[in-house]
Parts: structure tokens; C-alpha cells; sequence
């Protein structure tokens, strides 16, 4: 498969499983997202769900571009972007706390889908960023309006959207991206942070989460993603952003 959905203890940890290419999300994978949303729903028991990438080089570097390339129209592109923000959103909004184990590269949907966790513990050598617009189209899948969420300078995060460059762990530190920096094995990483942030009793940890999400709906977080998936399907269309990608692909050749 092309992920996998491990619980230990109290912990559920998905991890994308396509490291040959670089942890690049398909229609499998999206569907193993709803999978952990059915799982941590209907077991009170799991007090933290954990995202994370195959292998010790990529996390994920996003949407699968041999895939996605074939998409022409708006019209097309929104269908997808618009079906794969609302899982997000879905992942994004569950009632225990994420954490998005980034554990090599992340970049563009990839960088999005670590965006939309509470908490992001950073390799020390992985890069992240919002790519998009090298291939002249924003993000689209939710990850500009979860940025604008996370209590950055406005000037930090609209920097960080508009360079469209991978960030070094220490830049993405200083700026309040990374939660925090690990070195060494990944899950030893996860075993010390979730010790300290993890209180005894899920009812807690659910309650705080719930003041978030009403901050959210308050602010309608789901209407204005899909006012960015909107946006981002308009410059899908656009030929400058076709021939963006034909370049990138040729040059992986």
C-alpha cells in the first residue's frame, strides 16, 4: 500500500509510503487520510494523530505530478484540489491534537499538509516550503490560509508564500514554522516531545482542541480554503503554468 496507519498506545501514526518518489501524494494516499479520519473518530481512546513520510529523505513533496499534470481545466483542476482540501480540512479539524513528523523534504502540497497540523517536529537537515509559485499557481489545498493561522509575522508568512523556495530547519525555527528541531531517529524524537505535551487524560487534550475549531469555524477557515482552491484552479488553467511543468518534468529526465 501506498500508506500505512500504525496505533501505538495512544498515538496513531499515518505515514505515506511511496519513498521512490519522493512520499508524492495520489488517490490512494488521500483515501488512507479518510481512513485515519473514520479511525480517530470512533476511538476515544487515541490522544494524538502523527503524520509523516517513508524513508529518512522526503516527508512529502506533495500533489504526484505524473498524475496531476493531466489535469487541464479549471474546471478539472478544482475537482481535485477541491476534494483533497476537504479531506485535509477533515485531518486538519480532528478533535485530538497533529503533529506532522516531518522527517526529510516538504515542500509544496507536502509543505501543506505539515502546515495544517498543530505541530510540526522538523528534521534537522529537512527543507521545507511553498514551491507553488515556480509553477506559476498558489497553494491549493488549503496550506496559504492554515499558514495565515499559525500566529506567524504577517511578513514572515507572506514571505514564505511568495519566495516559493524550501526553507533550511533553522530558518523555519526562527520564523515559528518548525515546533521543533530533532536530530537522529525520528520516532525517538516523537517518544520525547509527545512526553512532555501529552496530558494523562484525552478529555483535556479534546477540549483545548475544540476551542481551536470554533476559533476556526468562527472565522469560516473551510469557506475561505476553498476561495484558495478557487483561486489556485484559475492559474491551473493558465498555459504559463502547463509549461512551468513541462520544464520541471523534463529536467527530472
Amino acid at each position: 500500500m501506498d500508506y500505512t496507519i500504525v496505533k501505538k498506545d495512544e498515538i496513531i501514526i499515518f505515514e505515506i509510503n511511496r519513498p521512490a518518489i519522493h512520499n508524492a501524494i495520489n488517490m490512494e494516499v488521500l483515501a488512507g487520510f479518510k481512513e485515519l479520519v473514520h479511525t480517530v473518530k470512533n476511538d476515544s481512546s487515541i490522544k494524538l494523530a502523527v503524520i509523516t513520510g517513508a524513508g529518512d529523505k522526503s516527508f512529502c513533496s506533495g500533489g504526484d505530478l505524473s498524475v496531476l499534470h493531466k489535469l487541464k481545466t479549471e474546471q478539472e483542476s478544482f475537482e481535485m484540489l477541491s476534494e483533497a482540501a476537504t479531506i485535509l480540512y477533515d485531518v486538519a479539524t480532528l478533535t485530538i491534537p497533529t503533529l506532522a513528523l516531518v522527517n526529510g523534504t516538504a515542500v509544496g502540497g507536502g509543505c501543506e499538509i505539515a502546515t495544517l497540523c498543530d505541530y510540526r517536529l522538523v528534521k534537522k537537515e529537512a527543507r521545507c516550503g511553498f514551491i507553488q509559485g515556480q509553477l506559476a499557481i498558489t497553494s491549493g489545498w488549503g496550506g496559504g490560509t492554515y499558514l495565515w493561522e499559525k500566529g506567524m509575522r504577517q511578513d514572515h508568512t507572506l514571505q514564505m508564500l511568495t519566495e516559493a523556495v524550501p526553507y533550511p530547519s533553522d530558518k523555519l525555527q526562527t520564523i515559528g514554522w518548525a515546533t521543533e528541531i530533532f536530530e537522529g531517529h525520528k520516532y525517538t524524537a516523537l517518544e520525547a516531545f509527545v512526553q512532555r505535551m501529552i496530558v494523562p487524560h484525552e478529555t483535556v487534550l479534546r477540549a483545548y482542541k475544540m476551542q481551536l475549531i470554533r476559533k476556526w469555524e468562527q472565522s469560516k477557515l473551510y469557506e475561505r480554503i476553498m476561495e484558495e482552491v478557487r483561486t489556485c484552479s484559475v492559474l491551473w488553467e493558465q498555459e504559463v503554468h502547463h509549461d512551468a511543468v513541462n520544464s520541471f518534468l523534463s529536467k527530472k529526465k
